[in-house]
């Protein structure tokens, strides 16, 4: 009788294990619900951090070698991107080439601020280690950075007919900024 009890406790628990389907259903739905708290907490950091326009803004800026670029300007016919970073910033490296692939195709204005990222020289010497050809306003003392309220590297804010349309933070691959870019356009 022992043996007849033990196969049918065996058995019992064979029948009450999930099929593969419901395993695979309840994977689903934990990474769902996860990924969805995810996007829930890294929109809120996000909005959280990003910069803010200041009331009077400058929007008159000489880059590091010396022209003059008025973002209110390149922003009335098509949404300008300004992109802040730090030559010191580990994030900035992932996110650079991609910021300079948008400059590079044209299709947008682009405009970066180097903050504290050393003298002309140096920021100079940097950008072509990197082959970075895109605008870069010189933002020694983080000036710029700080009359924005920036409060971390990258930041990114879209500016369109000189009013801020989008700020955000962190990682942005280039297929984000093309969007976003076109979506300030609509």
């Amino acid at each position: 009788m022992t043996n007849n009890s033990n196969i049918e406790k065996i058995k019992i628990k064979a029948s009450s294990k999930p099929s593969p389907k419901k395993r695979l259903l309840s994977i689903l739905k934990t990474a769902l619900l996860y990924g969805t708290v995810f996007i829930i907490v890294y929109t809120a950091v996000n909005w959280w951090r990003q910069p803010i326009m200041p009331a009077n803004p400058q929007l008159q800026l000489t880059d590091y070698q010396g022209q003059t670029i008025d973002l209110a300007d390149l922003s009335a016919d098509k949404p300008t991107l300004v992109y802040f970073w730090g030559t010191w910033c580990p994030i900035c490296r992932t996110t650079s080439p991609a910021v300079n692939t948008l400059a590079e195709q044209g299709n947008y204005p682009v405009v970066t601020i180097a903050i504290k990222s050393g003298n002309n020289q140096e920021l100079h010497d940097y950008l072509s280690e990197h082959k970075y050809s895109f605008t870069t306003v010189n933002d020694q003392e983080g000036a710029i950075f700080a009359d924005w309220q920036g409060q971390v590297t990258p930041s990114f804010v879209i500016l369109k007919d000189g009013e801020m349309s989008q700020g955000l933070t962190g990682i942005q691959p280039l297929w984000s900024l093309k969007l976003r870019l076109w979506l300030s356009s609509l």
